[in-house]
Protein backbone atom coordinates (compact mmCIF):
# COMPACT_ATOMS: atom_id res chain seq x y z
CA UNK A 1 0.00 0.00 0.00
CA UNK A 2 1.50 3.52 -0.93
CA UNK A 3 0.40 6.54 -0.40
CA UNK A 4 -0.78 7.31 -3.64
CA UNK A 5 -3.51 4.63 -2.76
CA UNK A 6 -4.31 6.22 0.44
CA UNK A 7 -4.80 9.81 -1.76
CA UNK A 8 -6.96 7.73 -4.43
CA UNK A 9 -9.19 6.11 -1.65
CA UNK A 10 -9.46 9.80 0.33
CA UNK A 11 -10.69 11.43 -2.93
CA UNK A 12 -13.31 8.56 -3.88
CA UNK A 13 -13.97 8.10 -1.00
CA UNK A 14 -14.55 11.68 0.44
CA UNK A 15 -13.13 11.23 3.51
CA UNK A 16 -10.14 11.95 5.34
CA UNK A 17 -7.35 9.52 6.50
CA UNK A 18 -5.25 9.83 9.49
CA UNK A 19 -2.03 7.69 10.92
CA UNK A 20 0.68 8.44 13.47
CA UNK A 21 4.10 9.07 12.59
CA UNK A 22 6.98 7.77 14.52
CA UNK A 23 7.54 11.63 15.15
CA UNK A 24 4.38 11.35 17.54
CA UNK A 25 2.43 13.58 15.20
CA UNK A 26 -0.20 12.55 12.75
CA UNK A 27 -0.16 12.79 8.80
CA UNK A 28 -4.05 13.68 7.47
CA UNK A 29 -4.58 12.70 3.72
CA UNK A 30 -7.75 14.91 3.32
CA UNK A 31 -10.78 14.76 1.13
CA UNK A 32 -8.73 15.87 -2.03
CA UNK A 33 -5.69 13.82 -1.59
CA UNK A 34 -3.33 16.45 -0.32
CA UNK A 35 -0.49 14.71 2.35
CA UNK A 36 -0.47 16.97 5.20
CA UNK A 37 1.53 16.78 8.69
CA UNK A 38 -0.39 19.71 10.89
CA UNK A 39 1.99 22.55 12.39
CA UNK A 40 4.93 20.77 10.56
CA UNK A 41 6.75 24.04 8.80
CA UNK A 42 9.76 23.80 6.31
CA UNK A 43 11.06 20.71 4.86
CA UNK A 44 10.49 17.49 6.82
CA UNK A 45 13.37 15.23 8.36
CA UNK A 46 11.31 12.05 7.60
CA UNK A 47 9.46 10.24 4.47
CA UNK A 48 6.19 9.85 4.16
CA UNK A 49 6.01 6.73 2.37
CA UNK A 50 8.65 5.13 5.51
CA UNK A 51 6.09 6.55 7.78
CA UNK A 52 2.80 4.86 5.83
CA UNK A 53 4.76 1.60 6.07
CA UNK A 54 4.99 2.05 9.38
CA UNK A 55 1.87 2.33 10.40
CA UNK A 56 -0.59 0.20 11.81
CA UNK A 57 -3.51 1.78 12.81
CA UNK A 58 -5.46 4.58 10.80
CA UNK A 59 -8.65 6.67 11.31
CA UNK A 60 -11.32 7.29 8.61
CA UNK A 61 -13.31 10.69 9.15
CA UNK A 62 -15.96 11.06 6.70
CA UNK A 63 -16.07 14.77 5.57
CA UNK A 64 -19.48 14.64 3.37
CA UNK A 65 -22.44 16.15 4.66
CA UNK A 66 -24.93 13.61 5.88
CA UNK A 67 -28.58 12.84 3.97
CA UNK A 68 -31.44 14.65 5.23
CA UNK A 69 -32.94 12.94 8.25
CA UNK A 70 -29.67 11.05 8.95
CA UNK A 71 -26.96 11.93 11.25
CA UNK A 72 -23.12 12.03 10.26
CA UNK A 73 -20.86 9.20 9.88
CA UNK A 74 -19.06 9.13 12.91
CA UNK A 75 -14.73 8.31 12.24
CA UNK A 76 -13.83 5.32 12.83
CA UNK A 77 -10.55 3.11 13.68
CA UNK A 78 -9.36 0.92 11.27
CA UNK A 79 -6.33 -1.51 11.15
CA UNK A 80 -3.59 -1.96 8.52
CA UNK A 81 -5.09 -5.24 7.07
CA UNK A 82 -8.80 -3.65 6.49
CA UNK A 83 -7.29 -0.47 5.48
CA UNK A 84 -5.48 -2.67 2.55
CA UNK A 85 -8.59 -4.58 1.35
CA UNK A 86 -10.34 -1.02 1.43
CA UNK A 87 -7.72 -0.10 -1.22
CA UNK A 88 -7.42 -3.37 -3.06
CA UNK A 89 -11.41 -3.02 -3.76
CA UNK A 90 -11.03 0.25 -4.63
CA UNK A 91 -11.05 0.10 -9.00
CA UNK A 92 -7.98 0.93 -10.60
CA UNK A 93 -8.00 4.41 -12.93
CA UNK A 94 -6.82 2.09 -15.81
CA UNK A 95 -9.63 -0.39 -14.83
CA UNK A 96 -11.80 2.60 -14.39
CA UNK A 97 -11.08 3.97 -17.85
CA UNK A 98 -11.26 0.25 -19.66
CA UNK A 99 -14.56 -0.21 -18.59
CA UNK A 100 -15.74 3.35 -20.21
CA UNK A 101 -14.35 2.19 -23.38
Amino acid sequence: MKLADLRKLAIRGQSKIHFRIRNGRECVINEQGIAQVPGWHGIPDFNLEDELAAAAEFLLEPVSAPEKGKSAPRPRQIGRQELESMVSAAPSAAAAAHEEE
